[in-house]
């Protein structure tokens, strides 16, 4: 029996995604304005801070606080980074899925790009 790389679930590959694209500014709140601007999904905030916990516990992301800002109250955001680890895992997720989407456009479903 082969093994079976790790593979990203549907929430978690969208959070790892926002946390790129967000940058230096990948913080619980950015991370789901993303993630709801991007992909058309209202994920609540629950589920984002559970999602990026676990991603960071599987190695996926690292976090460290960043400065406290007035407008927060004084209180510092916790900042999200992906690692090395989740940046594979979501290569291998994604080729799957393209894999997965191969061929499909001679069933009248375009690949998208």
């Amino acid at each position: 029996m082969c093994r079976v790389p790790e593979s990203l679930g549907d929430l978690e590959q969208l959070v790892i995604l926002a946390v790129l694209r967000r940058g230096a500014d990948a913080y619980a709140v950015a991370v789901r304005d993303e993630i709801a601007e991007r992909a058309k999904r209202d994920v609540s905030r629950g589920a984002v801070h559970v999602t990026l916990d676990r991603l960071e516990r599987k190695g996926w992301l690292r976090s460290q606080l960043g400065e406290p800002t007035p407008t927060r109250g004084g209180k510092a955001k916790r900042l999200y980074a992906v690692t090395p680890a989740g940046r594979a895992v979501l290569a291998a997720t994604l080729e799957g899925t393209r894999a997965m989407l191969e061929g499909l456009a001679a069933l009248g479903t375009e690949r998208p790009r």
